[in-house]
């Protein structure tokens, strides 16, 4: 028998009044359970107090650089990062999903050999590679292949810092994104598809109307996952001095050589936005998942009802 199916209450049966027999339902004792309990409960306030009783901490440093400007620009500019490099990895990745299904053999082996090589190459590879275009391509012109060049712009100035971090963290994106909306896609009955166009739908309108908002709740989890991914994730632009929080932080621990308070700070500013959009996650997987399953998780606010109300005394019985 398996440990989910074990009894976790015992049966006692009690006389009760006009011969009707009672069943209190008594919970098993489970003195391992509460004796490995204590013993993770004691490891974590000792760690955790050994941690904030440690002098060298210099928690009067974190408390002085938690609300610097620089930091808090650091980390309006991490948001903004990573909210820009989604939009794109999303718009690219939901491209290159359908160009994989397409039927034109060209389409889908571009849109192949795209996510190939955008997964198999290191994301810090290709934000260097990014920056450091100018040493081949001096210049990006338009203009007729061999022949005239109408416009022209030197590669240092199109592609700045900043430039180089969306297009290295975006394009990346759309690569993992892609192969998330494929798999949202054919999670849909094929059947849809096929009532669709009997129906006279075209196949964009089947795309648009039919089967992405049925693919969203299979689309919906992972996705949510790299958003969280991508906010960490835009600490690598460091390496090309973009100023995000991480490279804020380090720039003012280079100075002070407080590296592990400074990091405490980065670390505290990482935990809180992780923590904000794991919340908005939530919430968006329940709201997709209402037609999937009858028994949504309940909201915080919800189990705090419940908690409070088991702890209300029962109402007495008038007899």
């Amino acid at each position: 028998m398996s440990e989910s199916t074990l009894p976790t209450t015992r049966v006692h049966k009690s006389e009760a009044p006009g011969g009707r027999r009672e069943i209190d339902a008594v919970p098993l004792r489970r003195p391992g359970r509460w004796a490995a309990s204590a013993v993770l409960v004691f490891l974590l306030v000792f760690l955790v107090q050994g941690w904030a009783a440690n002098e060298r901490m210099q928690w009067a440093t974190v408390g002085e650089h938690l609300f610097a400007p620089v930091v808090l620009e650091g980390l309006a500019t991490t948001l903004w990062l990573t909210a820009a490099a989604m939009a794109i990895g999303v718009v690219g990745g939901v491209l290159l999903a359908v160009l994989r299904r397409s039927d034109n053999p060209l389409l889908s082996r571009l849109s192949w050999a795209y996510i190939w090589a955008f997964r198999g190459t290191p994301l810090l590879v290709q934000l260097l590679f990014w920056y450091f275009l100018a040493a081949i391509v001096p210049n990006i012109g338009l203009g007729v292949p061999w022949g005239p060049t109408f416009v022209e712009f030197e590669t240092n100035q199109l592609i700045t810092q900043t430039s180089a971090a969306l297009l290295g963290l975006g394009l990346h994106e759309a690569a993992y994104m892609a192969e998330i909306v494929r798999s949202g896609i054919a999670s849909v009955d094929e059947g849809q598809t096929e009532a669709a166009g009997a129906l006279g739908m075209t196949r964009r309108q089947t795309l648009r109307r039919i089967v992405l908002p049925q693919a969203l709740r299979i689309i919906i989890p992972p996705t949510g996952n790299q958003v969280i991914s991508m906010l960490k994730t835009t600490s690598l632009v460091s390496v090309i001095a973009v100023p995000e929080l991480l490279t804020s932080i380090q720039a003012i621990y280079s100075r002070n050589f407080q590296q592990i308070p400074l990091l405490t700070v980065a670390c505290a500013w990482y935990l809180l936005a992780v923590s904000v959009l794991s919340v908005g996650q939530f919430y968006l997987e329940r709201r997709y998942g209402r037609g999937s399953s009858r028994d949504l998780p309940s909201t915080p606010l919800q189990r705090l009802r419940t908690a409070l109300a088991a702890r209300r005394p029962a109402p007495s019985e008038n007899r």
